[in-house]
């Protein structure tokens, strides 16, 4: 008499037909977790089956291996073996010409996507025209000789700037004339030295004090001219 189907023996029955493949009871068990049977319950459905003669039983030790009768699946001839080969690669086939085209359908989604809306259309050439306008507005007081920023405040940058600049030679000579002393009669290299002290120069972090003094070269040139 078939188990009912919605007994352990019949759930097990069912795990162990699907499988087709040595199982434990352990291996029952953790499987079968979501029908909440327990250890016990499935390890009685799987002796009263081999009982029954329902599932092939074999024993290695302490280790009980439980299989599905094999005399209950249809062995196919080798020409049936062919056919299942040929449909199989079939199915290949059309299963990575169904992933190309949905690869592609999501690439076309991705770029409609990355596309603005009509109303983001909109908005963004509100913004540029505003954008524009104020440029425009600009450009038009440059043009009609508009002193954007007063003589006397661009002196005090100058000046300020020139000063920041003599700090920098000054300390720059200092540091040359004391590492030239402190190096002259070191056993060690110069420049393993400073890359053991941690220094960097100038050049090291891409800062050039030649090019900052260009920076005052026309404020000099009005002067002169002034």
């Amino acid at each position: 008499m078939a188990p009912k189907s919605d007994s352990a023996e019949a759930i097990v029955l069912n795990f162990v037909n699907e499988q087709n493949r040595p199982l434990n009871a352990q291996n029952v068990a953790d499987a079968l977790q979501k029908f909440n049977l327990k250890k016990a319950a499935i390890q009685k459905a799987l002796d009263n089956l081999v009982e029954a003669a329902k599932i092939s039983f074999k024993e290695y030790g302490k280790q009980k291996i439980y299989i599905a009768r094999q005399d209950q699946f249809e062995i196919p001839n080798t020409e049936e073996l062919n056919q299942m080969k040929e449909n199989n690669a079939s199915i290949q086939q059309q299963l990575e010409e169904q992933k190309k085209a949905s690869s592609e359908v999501e690439s076309e989604i991705k770029s409609l996507q990355s596309n603005l809306t009509m109303e983001q259309i909109c908005e963004r050439e509100v913004n540029l025209r505003a954008e524009v306008k104020e440029m425009e507005n600009k450009l038009t007081k440059l043009c009609g000789g508009v002193t954007l920023v007063r003589p006397e405040e661009r002196k005090a940058v100058e000046d300020m700037l020139s000063e920041k600049i003599s700090q920098w030679r000054k300390r720059k000579r200092m540091f040359k004339d004391l590492w030239d002393t402190l190096t002259e009669n070191s056993p060690k290299d110069p420049k393993e030295f400073k890359e053991e002290l941690g220094i960097e120069y100038d050049e090291d972090v891409g800062v050039s004090l030649q090019s900052y003094s260009d920076l005052l070269q026309p404020a000099k040139k009005r002067q002169r001219g002034q």
